[in-house]
């Protein structure tokens, strides 16, 4: 069995009849005659010639790959992330290169290098340790939501802080009078940390005892929600809270499964609101999970290609913040439930 030689650009050129500097430009992007282009690209699709990225990466100091580093695909809220970033990329004509850290510093690390090694335009990063000192001068990085010593690197987030107030906000007006607040945290600091500030700050205006779970995130959270449920029982059975705001969906999805099994309606006897707004089966018409403050997960992705891409990253702000909103997911109680 013989393997079939692969198309070079000179085939490309003699398939078409034209000069092989005109497949070169057709190829790299450079306006040629419609009818050239035509004729090359019907070569290239006969002879199912493929570009050499790297090689010309090599020649135009220009990948058009981009790395995105993320703990997993497992959480939903980072598939749908690594989902639309591809696609915001992709119509820009750049590919992605996932990087999947599972949270571990030296994992972010070896992804890091591997994606320069690569000759990457830029890395896009929502990691778990300052990766920013590791970065070679002048590649493009974008963070999402963590913090970084090197304050120059342009993050984007959303408001977490205004989704905080929101949160209990709408719990106060769905009725509510002693909502308390469910995080299990990262060690490593965040612009989500900023929806616990949100949370006290609400508590402030609206006169409200602040009563949270606040504990580093770790195996046992479902252990330390029953505790947390049983020091808040009456004598009668009965809770001494009616509203909770979870620091994520994930949290809020636990907690709603475990006053369930304690024998507690939902939205009847507590309400629930999560954070970041994660559909079932991961598409735009799935149900939420919780009724949630929902991240703008699209325009997020969107901002931080937009920012990567940017001809200069020094004229954009260290920060960048997208609103965040409220949407029904069938843990609140709504006089008018409007369909999200």
């Amino acid at each position: 069995m013989t393997s079939q030689k692969a198309s070079t650009m000179k085939d490309v050129a003699k398939q078409a009849g034209v000069a092989l500097g005109t497949v070169s430009k057709v190829i790299n992007g450079i306006p040629v005659s419609e009818k050239n282009r035509i004729k090359v690209e019907n070569a290239i699709a006969a002879l199912h010639y493929e570009v050499n990225t790297y090689a010309r990466g090599l020649k135009t100091q220009k990948s058009n790959l981009v790395a995105l580093i993320i703990p997993n695909t497992h959480n939903p809220f980072f598939a749908s992330f690594a989902d639309y970033i591809e696609g915001a990329l992709y119509k820009r004509g750049m590919k992605l290169l996932l990087c999947c850290a599972d949270g571990i510093p030296q994992k972010e690390i070896d992804y890091l290098n591997m994606a320069i090694n690569n000759k990457v335009d830029g890395i896009i990063a929502l990691t778990y340790s300052d990766v920013g000192k590791y970065i070679t001068p002048g590649l493009p990085l974008v963070v999402f939501d963590r913090f970084f010593e090197n304050q120059v690197i342009p993050r984007v987030a959303s408001d977490n802080f205004a989704g905080g107030c929101l949160a209990i906000e709408k719990l106060l007006e769905f009725g509510c009078r002693h909502p308390v607040y469910i995080r299990f945290h990262s060690v490593f600091p965040g612009e989500s940390d900023k929806r616990r500030d949100g949370y006290l700050h609400a508590c402030k205006k609206y006169g409200l005892e602040p009563d949270f779970l606040d504990v580093v995130d770790c195996d046992e959270k479902l252990a330390l929600m029953k505790e947390f449920l049983d020091r808040h029982k009456n004598p009668d059975g009965s809770l001494r809270f009616d509203g909770v705001f979870a620091h994520t969906d994930y949290h809020g999805y636990l907690f709603l499964r475990l006053l369930q099994q304690e024998g507690f309606c939902i939205p009847q006897d507590v309400q629930i609101i999560g954070f970041d707004g994660i559909r079932k089966f991961g598409n735009e018409d799935g149900e939420l999970f919780v009724s949630s403050i929902c991240q703008p997960l699209e325009q997020l992705s969107e901002k931080c290609v937009e920012i990567l891409t940017a001809p200069n990253t020094q004229t954009v702000p260290s920060l960048t913040l997208l609103p965040v909103e409220y949407r029904y997911g069938g843990t609140t109680k709504e006089k008018d439930i409007a369909p999200a």
